[in-house]
Formats: C-alpha cells, sequence, structure tokens
C-alpha cells in the first residue's frame, strides 16, 4: 500500500451505515472494518433524523486507521424538505410550472445549516443564500418572500 492517505466521499442516511454496500466495499477495497466506521458514524448521528442523507468524508491513511468529517445535508434534500415534495420538476425553464415553494426564511436557514460546514464557514452567509437560490430555481421550486 502507498504512503498517502485515501480519501472517501459517501453520502449515508443518518443512523443508518451498515457494513453492506456502498460503506462495506468502499472502505473495505482500503483495508478498513467497515463495522467500526459503521458505528462511530451512527452515534455521530444520531441526533439527526433517522435516514437524512449525511454527506462523510473518510480519510484513510497507509496503517489503516481513518477518520471522517461529517457534512451537513445536501441542498436539495434540504429544499425539497422545506417545500414538502418528493422531488424536483423533471424539466426547469421559462413557461414550465413550479412544483413547490419555498419562503426566504426556509432559505436563510437552510443557509446557516450550510454555514456549518468547513467549506462555508468563511463564506458570506449572502453568497450561500444566493446559491441556494439558484440550486431551488434549478429544481423547480419556486422562492417567495
Amino acid at each position: 500500500m502507498s504512503a498517502k492517505n485515501h480519501l472517501i466521499k459517501l453520502i449515508v442516511g443518518a443512523g443508518q451505515a451498515a457494513p453492506a454496500p456502498p460503506v462495506g466495499p468502499a472502505l473495505g477495497s482500503k483495508g478498513v472494518k467497515a463495522i467500526d466506521f459503521c458505528k462511530e458514524f451512527n452515534a455521530r448521528t444520531a441526533s439527526y433524523q433517522p435516514g437524512v442523507p449525511i454527506p462523510a468524508i473518510i480519510t484513510v491513511k497507509p496503517d489503516r486507521s481513518f477518520s471522517f468529517e461529517l457534512k451537513s445535508p445536501p441542498t436539495g434534500y434540504l429544499l425539497l424538505r422545506a417545500a414538502g415534495i418528493p422531488k424536483g420538476a423533471p424539466k426547469v425553464g421559462p413557461g414550465q410550472p413550479k412544483v413547490g415553494t419555498v419562503s426566504l426564511k426556509h432559505v436563510y436557514e437552510i443557509a446557516t445549516i450550510k454555514k456549518t460546514d468547513q467549506r462555508h464557514e468563511k463564506a458570506e452567509l449572502k453568497g450561500i443564500v444566493k446559491s441556494i437560490i439558484a440550486t431551488a430555481k434549478s429544481m423547480g421550486i419556486d422562492v417567495v418572500k
């Protein structure tokens, strides 16, 4: 095995990590016992509603030890929940119907959640809000005041 760290990116339901695919094969191929990751992931995501998709970035070291960082749920998932709809629009564009609406207040709440991620911690809330509004638009969700 080479002397460098390996990064594995997974999205797993909160409290639902199990050694089955996708977790088991992804970690097993790097020599990590999936059950060790699953126990720690499930413990660290216990405060979330079960099944909420949580991105995890796992760093596997050459000695097969690992650490991982949890991110906030994907923006699209949070927007769908806020809008109370199961999925985004199949087609988006002028003249296409909107599939749901979210308030600006919801957008700011989502931005506050996203701000907890390491990659957003230095970003301005305004920039995160603009990004979320763009994601909503791409999903056919209308943002209203």
